[in-house]
């Protein structure tokens, strides 16, 4: 289970899909995630595997969630602020293009 370390550091409140978690100030929002125990932040739009962090430093991109209305974030590259509401990614990427 994830647990985050006791610091003397000044704490955040943020919102993981409805849920109040309590941060140490330059936690990320990956972490946040892991905090409010989600069964998932994201499904893989193809197949619907339910996916949460991993590599924690951006490079497999199984944290990417909804911070602050804006999808498709990498959470574990985005550091959480007081009042951030993190909910989870729905669907695939909308790509937009020039094409008319």
């Amino acid at each position: 289970m994830f647990r985050l370390r006791p610091e003397a550091r000044a704490t955040v409140r943020v919102s993981v899909d409805g849920r109040e978690v309590a941060l140490p100030e330059g936690a990320s929002a990956a972490a946040a995630v892991l905090a409010a125990g989600l069964a998932a932040i994201r499904e893989t739009p193809v197949s619907g595997a339910k996916r949460l962090p991993y590599c924690m430093m951006g490079v497999c991109f199984d944290c990417l969630a909804e911070i602050d209305g804006v999808p498709n974030r990498q959470a574990c590259m985005v550091e959480v602020r007081e009042g951030m509401t993190i909910r989870p990614q729905r669907g695939a990427r909308a790509i937009e293009t020039d094409a008319e």
